[in-house]
């Protein structure tokens, strides 16, 4: 009877071991780096190429092509690589069909986390595929309520956070009542994400860090949304004034407790358009018709 009991519990070890190990991969898919997962099935030129309404509103700029390809263009089952159809492989595979439905973002996770080490094809080839697009959307010129122009040293360290931050924001659409985190926006300040190490405050004194210099982006947006009148639903000033704008138009940002966040109080899609070169940072807020 021992022997037994000893052989069932080892068994309930082994099988509970390998639900751990499994369950992260799930988690991974779903949270991890949030929407920077679906790079792995990104190509700009691609989705620039394979839909011709998003190249003729959001332009080709990556940045751009890929924060539309994230917020709408999974949801609506657009293809973004020659690698997965989304359609082919919903139509390809049963099992998943009666796993996931109607759910197109959880059949991209799935291939990520799953399909692609199984072996399963995710090409459009062999498939027939509804087509994705209808016209292209017509043509559209966005409205500008608020711009704002600060200055940096353009050939120090900190100017390769200010311009990674700035391309990383560049093109986002924000559409009516939706909520905007700068400090989610521009991903979490490490050298995996590209940040190198600058300046920064700390309680008021001088100090450094890996991402010092994305302040002043966010400072040049919230420049930008006091000039179109668009309210923060949290903003905080730095411990030490800084240099580049004046008083009360900067917006610090620190880990994951300090942040500038906005509502899209407008009936219409805001887009954010943000350019950093040669020592010149714009940021300019527009209004799509």
């Amino acid at each position: 009877m021992n022997r037994k009991r000893w052989i069932f519990g080892g068994l309930s070890i082994l099988f509970f071991a390998m639900v751990l190990m499994v369950q992260p991969v799930q988690a991974e898919a779903a949270s991890n780096g949030g929407q920077e997962v679906y790079r792995k099935l990104f190509d700009a030129v691609f989705y620039y190429q394979a839909n011709p309404d998003v190249a003729s509103a959001y332009g080709n700029q990556e940045s751009a092509l890929f924060s539309h390809y994230v917020n709408f263009g999974i949801k609506e089952g657009r293809s973004a690589s020659a690698e997965f159809n989304v359609q082919a492989y919903r139509q390809r595979y049963s099992d998943l069909q009666e796993a996931f439905g109607e759910d197109l973002a959880a059949y991209f996770q799935h291939y990520i986390s799953y399909g692609k080490a199984e072996g399963r094809n995710g090409a459009a080839e062999g498939v027939e595929v509804p087509v994705q697009m209808s016209s292209p959307a017509p043509m559209t010129t966005p409205v500008t309520i608020g711009s704002y122009t600060t200055k940096y040293q353009a050939n120090i360290p900190r100017a390769n956070n200010v311009s990674l931050a700035a391309e990383r924001i560049h093109g986002m659409v924000i559409q009516p009542g939706e909520k905007f985190s700068f400090s989610q926006s521009v991903l979490a300040r490490t050298k995996a994400n590209g940040y190198v190490v600058a300046p920064i405050f700390v309680s008021g004194k001088v100090s450094e860090g890996v991402g010092g210099g994305i302040c002043q982006v966010s400072s040049t947006l919230y420049a930008a949304m006091v000039q179109a009148g668009l309210p923060a639903t949290e903003r905080h000033p730095h411990s030490l004034q800084v240099d580049y704008l004046p008083a009360g138009l900067d917006a610090a940002i620190a880990g994951n407790y300090l942040d500038l966040k906005f509502t899209n109080i407008y009936s219409s899609p805001l887009v954010i358009q943000a350019s950093a070169k040669k020592g010149v940072l714009t940021v300019t807020l527009s209004l799509q018709q």
